[in-house]
């Protein structure tokens, strides 16, 4: 699997010259098979899904999307996707089954339809599909594709864990382990289903959104510190660690920072940056 980062950042964009080489789109990874020229796998639609166009050789879009839940940071790019959003793109999206029941067009309607935005996800051109994720593993194209719901406040989130048969990886964007306790470590608890989700797996993408001392005033918005990410990868066996979801305020020098603070014996650690490709 060829792994695509078209956007890093986490909550809002970043734009500005000290933000530059890590970038400052917001969430979304495309994942392409091997043998495949382009990616037929996209995991969440923040701005950086604007990207994933300039990937696919002046092609429509023909795969999936994958939400792994619908604040801002991880939708708002949907209907900018240009390679989407056009004849001859066929689209399947799915996203967290909601506690009411809702349909998935429905759900998303409540940040796509007017006054919030001027059309909704049945306007998007295409032949677009809508649905939930399924609560056993599927297949999504070429990969095998199983989600866990990851402690985060706000709403249903998941996490992926995405397969070809030789090589696995994890999305884990957004996850607030502090909900279940501080942890051996004091940044949370090691939950089961993100050690399920990581076991063992090539690439670990994990919410790396805080530094250790800003737990205490910034966690009850629903993120991680990047030490609890390399943990995990630690404790689970990932082979790599790739911290994602960076602070819109964590300029190139603070990630050059930590990731160098990081690093260390266990699995290499990798600051996610825009246009990063990672061969698993």
């Amino acid at each position: 699997m060829r792994v695509h980062i078209c956007g890093a950042r986490g909550s809002t964009p970043a734009p500005g010259a000290e933000f530059l080489r890590y970038g400052g789109h917001t969430s979304c990874v495309a994942v392409t098979a091997d043998g495949d020229e382009a990616p037929t796998l996209i995991l969440d639609a923040g701005t950086g899904i604007r990207s994933v166009t300039g990937l696919l050789a002046g092609q429509p879009y023909a795969g999936h999307i994958l939400l792994s839940h619908l604040h801002w940071d991880h939708v708002h790019g949907l209907p900018f996707f240009r390679a989407g959003d056009t004849p001859g793109a066929r689209v399947t999206l799915l996203l967290p089954a909601q506690p009411g029941g809702q349909a998935a067009e429905t759900v998303l309607a409540g940040c796509m339809s007017p006054p919030h935005f001027p059309i909704t996800p049945g306007e998007l051109r295409g032949e677009w599909t809508f649905g939930t994720v399924p609560a056993e593993a599927f297949k999504a194209g070429p990969f095998e594709v199983e989600a866990y719901e990851i402690p985060h406040k706000g709403g249903t989130t998941v996490g992926y864990r995405v397969s070809d048969g030789r090589s696995a990886v994890a999305y884990v964007p957004d996850h607030c382990p502090t909900l279940a306790g501080p942890g051996p470590d004091g940044w949370g608890e090691y939950h089961p289903a993100a050690l399920a989700l990581a076991r063992e797996v090539d690439l670990l993408i994990h919410d790396a959104s805080l530094l250790p001392a800003e737990l205490a005033a910034e966690a009850l918005f629903g993120h991680a510190a990047a030490d609890y990410a390399v943990g995990l990868a630690r404790h689970a066996g990932a082979r790599t660690a790739v911290l994602f979801h960076h602070k819109p305020d964590r300029t190139d020098a603070a990630l050059d920072a930590l990731g160098a603070r990081l690093a260390g014996p266990g699995a290499p650690v990798v600051v996610a940056a825009e246009r990063d490709i990672l061969q698993t």
